[in-house]
């Protein structure tokens, strides 16, 4: 069995509504690595906090609740891959910003950070991972071979974001999310732990303007050039 360190690891990171999360997954399918999606876990342990009616400024009782929240993906070929909090099925929960906010709340607290590092840490295993977050390759991959930095301008991920919520039937503002985004942006860049930052041997792309098929091909040629 290889260890886990010779393990190749692909990580693309950047900021909310850069598209990671669809181009992470067609990365890996295409690939056959497995993925990690670290947004969802912190969105998993903040959907669980309030699913308790959890202070999220009470960080013993968030820390608490990071190291005992059971997490699972079920991932199904061509479909959406199903995220699981203790036994139900969050999926459509996670996407909203509310859960998105309070990921970004928990993720500032380093104790939360430790209790999920060893988590994300165990999902190298052969034959590769395509790992999306937002510090993977800074500070929980950053022996990886391959790293990526998504970007895209603020209006176009509001853009995106509000298709996507609208397709799922919530009730959204284009102008609130725009607002949301970049608040998220200024807090993710601005915070003491692992700030949202480009690694320095990351390749930068910006897919403003750009159709998925030609973002997934910039990326898998940073493995297959």
């Amino acid at each position: 069995m290889p260890h886990a360190s010779s393990v190749p690891v692909l990580t693309i990171d950047g900021p909310s509504g850069s598209g990671k999360g669809t181009i992470s997954a067609l990365v890996a399918q295409q690939l056959g690595w497995h993925l990690l999606d670290s947004g969802a876990l912190y969105r998993a342990v903040g959907y669980a906090a309030g699913m308790e009616g959890l202070d999220l400024s009470d960080v013993e009782a968030v820390t608490r609740c990071a190291r005992t929240t059971r997490i699972q993906f079920r991932a199904k070929k061509g479909a959406e891959t199903r995220v699981i909090v203790n036994g139900h099925d969050a999926t459509d929960e996670l996407r909203t910003e509310t859960a998105g906010a309070a990921a970004s709340a928990i993720a500032s607290v380093p104790s939360v950070r430790e209790a999920l590092v060893s988590l994300q840490l165990g999902f190298r295993k052969a034959p590769g991972l395509v790992a999306d977050g937002r510090d993977m390759g800074t500070v929980i991959f950053p022996d990886a071979a391959f790293k990526v930095f998504l970007t895209a301008s603020a209006a176009e991920r509001a853009k995106r974001r509000y298709k996507q919520l609208k397709d799922k039937g919530l009730s959204v503002t284009l102008s609130g999310l725009q607002r949301e985004i970049e608040a998220r942006d200024s807090r993710d860049a601005s915070r003491a732990v692992a700030p949202l930052k480009p690694a320095a041997d990351a390749l930068l792309v910006d897919t403003t303007g750009m159709g998925i098929d030609e973002v997934v091909a910039k990326v898998l040629a940073v493995v297959q050039p």
